[in-house]
């Protein structure tokens, strides 16, 4: 007798497919229910407007003719006219130094920002993760500036920080750190100081929020043990904690470095006129509606998308986290 014919008769277990249950089914059902109306919102409200504002990007559309506009390709982008004498003008978005700042300037606010943020985070994560009395306090009264419109609290340090009556200039008078008054928001060399200054303030308690998630999630069973082998605190951060936390710190920086390329209302309230201080969201803002433009502010909406999705995408496969946390 063949082996193969032997096989069957040596009951050899085949593996059974798995059967899903009819719980499984039925929740997979109403998880879709309950995401299909998220999606529609969401096509609706974010699909629909960026689509249309990619076709705007290849017209020449304004405010008077957006239903007419004509297709011109790439022209909005990156085009070039050749003079008799041969030199070749370039214009369009790329090729417009206004737009060059703009970047400049998101870039180095997003990560100055973003930075700054992170470490102060930690800072109060680990203080708010100690045991002492009336943490539940502390832990509300941290979140304050967070929860403060982003509106109301720009306007709130306008006032702070003005040079004429403003208490910030009379504090360092008085503490005798400057020896006359600055305009903070009107001075290209400080405004960007200031802008930061303010979005700290109000966003460490952000990154704080999240960083904390995640500290608690560690096991304190880890933590004694360190302590009864006599670990140096510092060394306990660097090796235990900091890389158990780190999943969460990902999650954290990519919020709030999304966040920190879009700006806009913060920028907008504090400094409106100052070229040291615009990004890519206002000088789109500024010429879709201001100037007129309409195509070539979706040109720069576009080129913002581009940037951040490109930015997300590399800082997702550089810090290599999965969907469970782990780093892979």
């Amino acid at each position: 007798m063949s082996i193969e014919s032997a096989a069957p008769s040596v009951g050899l277990a085949v593996p059974a497919k798995p059967i899903r249950s009819e719980l499984f089914v039925s929740r997979t059902r109403a998880a879709m229910l309950f995401l299909i109306p998220m999606i529609i919102a969401l096509l609706v409200v974010a699909g629909w407007p960026l689509l249309r504002t990619i076709y705007f990007s290849f017209t020449d559309a304004s405010l008077s003719n957006i239903n007419a506009a004509k297709f011109v390709g790439f022209k909005n982008y990156l085009s070039w006219t050749q003079l008799k004498s041969g030199k070749v003008l370039w214009s369009g978005v790329l090729a417009d130094p206004a737009w060059w700042n703009a970047v400049w300037n998101t870039v180095r606010f997003a990560v100055v920002s973003v930075v700054l943020e992170t470490v102060a985070g930690m800072v109060v994560a680990l203080v708010l993760n100690a045991e002492f009395k009336g943490r539940g306090i502390v832990r509300a009264a941290i979140l304050v500036p967070w929860a403060i419109p982003t509106i109301v609290s720009a306007k709130m340090w306008s006032w702070m920080l003005n040079d004429q009556f403003g208490i910030i200039n009379d504090l360092f008078l008085r503490l005798h750190i400057i020896d006359h008054k600055i305009a903070w928001t009107a001075t290209a060399d400080t405004a960007m100081y200031a802008v930061l200054a303010v979005d700290i303030w109000k966003t460490t308690p952000f990154m704080a929020l999240l960083i904390l998630a995640g500290l608690q999630m560690i096991p304190k069973d880890i933590y004694e043990a360190a302590q009864l082998d006599g670990v140096h605190p510092i060394k306990v951060f660097w090796r235990l904690t900091l890389p158990l936390v780190r999943p969460a710190l990902m999650v954290a920086v990519i919020f709030r470095l999304l966040d920190a390329m879009r700006i806009f209302d913060l920028i907008y309230v504090l400094t409106p006129n100052s070229s040291a201080t615009k990004t890519m969201s206002v000088i789109s803002r500024e010429n879709l509606i201001d100037f007129d433009k309409f195509a070539y502010g979706s040109t720069e909406s576009t080129l913002l998308f581009i940037i951040i999705g490109v930015m997300t995408v590399l800082y997702i496969w550089l810090g290599r986290v999965n969907l469970e946390g782990e780093s892979r």
